[in-house]
């Protein structure tokens, strides 16, 4: 990841310090899977970044490079660097301290792990289970800033997560009989 920069506050979200400014995930037809916003853009505003995002980056033809500048959408410095796999569009709003490349290989890296997670990760599995996914995501990216980028790392965090979980239920279940 890039050091910290002047991160742009405006139309994109972004909050001063904050490198990444969201990340958004939605199908194939607009609808969002799952969403983080670092900073504290208001509901309106969540969903006119939505909006936004899918329309850019569905909008582009197959092949294009996956960075996106609209000062006039994103904000003053932000760019969205995005993924498709299958049905689904992953976008993230960087500031220009922020790698592209880096991005594109955190997306990657967040993938794979969803896919080790959800034993091969669909669509269906973000819906359901939105909060696992979640989980993930911010097991590598906190408040706007990437702290792991590690598939094993993040994986094993989050099995530490679940397992953490499951003894706080059984523990609970325990009390109650």
């Amino acid at each position: 990841a890039g050091a910290a920069g002047s991160a742009a506050a405006g139309n994109g979200g972004g909050a001063a310090g904050i490198m990444i400014s969201w990340v958004v995930v939605v199908n194939n037809v607009g609808v969002p899977r799952l969403t983080r916003f670092y900073g504290q853009p208001s509901v309106p505003e969540q969903r006119r970044i939505i909006d936004a995002a899918f329309r850019t980056i569905a909008g582009r033809p197959e092949g294009v490079c996956s960075f996106v500048e609209d000062e006039e959408t994103f904000g003053k410095g932000m760019r969205v660097v995005y993924r498709v796999f299958a049905t689904l569009y992953f976008a993230v709003c960087v500031d220009e301290a922020e790698s592209e490349l880096g991005i594109v290989d955190l997306i990657q890296v967040f993938v794979e792990t969803l896919d080790r997670v959800f034993d091969s990760v669909c669509e269906l599995d973000i819906i359901f289970n939105w909060e696992k996914a979640g989980t993930v995501l911010d097991e590598m990216v906190c408040g706007g800033m990437v702290v792991e980028t590690s598939s094993g790392a993040v994986q094993a965090n989050y099995g530490d997560i679940q397992r953490h979980i499951k003894q706080d239920a059984s523990g609970s279940q325990s009390l109650q009989t």
